[in-house]
């Protein structure tokens, strides 16, 4: 969603309305659920204004009222699906990989509703102050599949039928007649299967079915009946696997013709899943289908667990806890190793920028300095002297007499997320590994009525501390 600077209101103005909503406090626990990359999140407004007067100076182009300043994706989780630190992990994964790390942004993580949502800003300005991003035909498509494929590299569910003004997906997608990219596309798809020898017989093909082909210099165009513009017959306007290499390796047999499909993955669920309390759920209200499922179901994970222990030579109850409080702790321990590289990244991240900053307007504040403090050249150069007197401010709270240079941090940071990313591997084969055994564990407990025993002693414990 593009930000606009909107009637009555200054670019300042608009920036710092949207920053402080999505930066409320009570909604994310006290500011403990914001982070940033490239900002600090308390003076973004002025990092961001910063950055588009350094574009202005820099290229020259000036939009006017109508220029985008940030841009805003909302990105939601199911219900007690996902906890808030990792929502906002997934968050920051998010908008690093869709932004390509030019941008500086926000990830504000909001626990104030039943589902767990990011919002995520970010400036509109690349980092280097070159360019801006502009949206593209097709991006809000390209977020979705990247948030996608995000969710279930992490094992996280996905809207699996996106719903459009209040119909089904199915319905809407039968009401609505195929665009033109596709109806090229299906037309190609029918062309090849009646296997032309080299590219001038597919042509042809394709024009007897009405398509209209225009070659231009060693692009091909094409437009279908209805269709307002040519289009180029390439990857990037048609997709993968319809470009005209890509055309003449399936009509040299070379490479294996695949139609585009509109399929979404579903997230790989655990092989073993808890057992369901069938009598809680009647005295909650369900019926008396509801217990002839889970009846069912309940059968079916007591076959998967016995089958898991079988697989894994788990043969007492005993290795099983064992082999369960290995892999928690493993996790742990993997885990608090992640959060510290990402903690110390944050913070080199902060650093850098403010290093970044006071140098830039360095020449600004000793010329306010010069100048008496004088509250009109405050406010012709407002934003630098902000971001200067942030960027001291910051350097005094950490104690730092002599500044680090840019280059160090940045090895610093290389060196961080390489070990990161290396820990993460493990990270996501020990977590998988440690629901699995945790599960497992937790069906056989209800199985053998260690679960019931459990709770007896913990009550007769708390009846004798009484």
């Amino acid at each position: 969603m593009p930000l606009h600077t909107g009637k009555g209101r200054s670019a300042g103005t608009a920036i710092s309305d949207i920053l402080d909503y999505v930066e409320n406090p009570g909604k994310t626990d006290g500011g403990r659920l914001i982070t940033s990359y490239q900002c600090d999140s308390r003076i973004a407004d002025a990092e961001f204004l910063f950055a588009k007067r350094q574009y202005i100076a820099k290229t020259g182009r000036h939009r006017g009222a109508d220029d985008v300043l940030a841009y805003q994706i909302r990105q939601s989780f199911v219900p007690g699906e996902i906890t808030p630190e990792e929502a906002n992990r997934l968050g920051y994964d998010l908008a690093m990989r869709f932004t390509k790390g030019k941008h500086a942004f926000i990830v504000c993580t909001h626990i104030d509703k039943a589902h767990i949502h990011n919002h995520i800003i970010w400036n509109s300005t690349t980092l280097d102050c070159s360019r801006k991003f502009r949206n593209f035909w097709g991006s809000t498509k390209a977020v979705r599949r990247l948030n996608d494929t995000i969710c279930i590299e992490n094992g996280y569910s996905i809207v699996e039928n996106p719903k459009r003004r209040g119909k089904s997906y199915d319905k809407w997608l039968g009401d609505k007649p195929p665009c033109h990219r596709d109806r090229l596309r299906m037309a190609i798809d029918a062309a090849l299967e009646k296997k032309p020898h080299d590219l001038e017989a597919l042509l042809a093909l394709l024009r007897e079915a009405g398509i209209e082909v225009s070659p231009r210099g060693k692009s091909i165009r094409l437009k279908a009946p209805g269709g307002k513009k040519f289009i180029r017959l390439d990857a990037d306007s048609m997709g993968e696997g319809y470009s005209v290499d890509a055309l003449m390796e399936v009509l040299s047999g070379k490479r294996t013709h695949v139609p585009c499909q509109k399929n979404i993955r579903q997230p790989d669920c655990s092989k073993v899943d808890l057992l369901v309390d069938i009598q809680a759920k009647l005295q909650a209200g369900k019926g008396a289908g509801y217990a002839r499922w889970a009846s069912v179901f309940n059968l079916k994970q007591m076959a998967q667990t016995l089958n898991y222990l079988t697989e894994h030579g788990i043969l007492d109850y005993a290795d099983l806890t064992a082999r369960a409080d290995e892999a928690t702790s493993r996790y742990n321990s993997l885990s608090g190793q992640i959060k510290a590289a990402e903690q110390r990244m944050a913070e080199i991240a902060v650093l850098k920028t403010h290093i970044i900053n006071y140098s830039k307007t360095r020449e600004v504040y000793v010329a306010y300095r010069k100048a008496g403090y004088s509250k009109k050249f405050r406010a012709e150069h407002e934003s630098e002297i902000l971001l200067h007197q942030a960027a001291k401010k910051y350097f005094d709270g950490l104690g730092l007499k002599k500044l680090p240079t840019v280059k160090s941090l940045q090895a610093e940071y290389a060196a961080l997320l390489a070990e990161k990313k290396s820990a993460y591997a493990d990270y996501r084969k020990t977590r998988d590994e440690m629901r699995e055994l945790l599960t497992v564990r937790a069906n056989v407990d209800r199985l053998m009525g260690y679960e019931e025993q459990q709770q007896a002693a913990e009550a007769t414990r708390q009846e004798d501390e009484r």
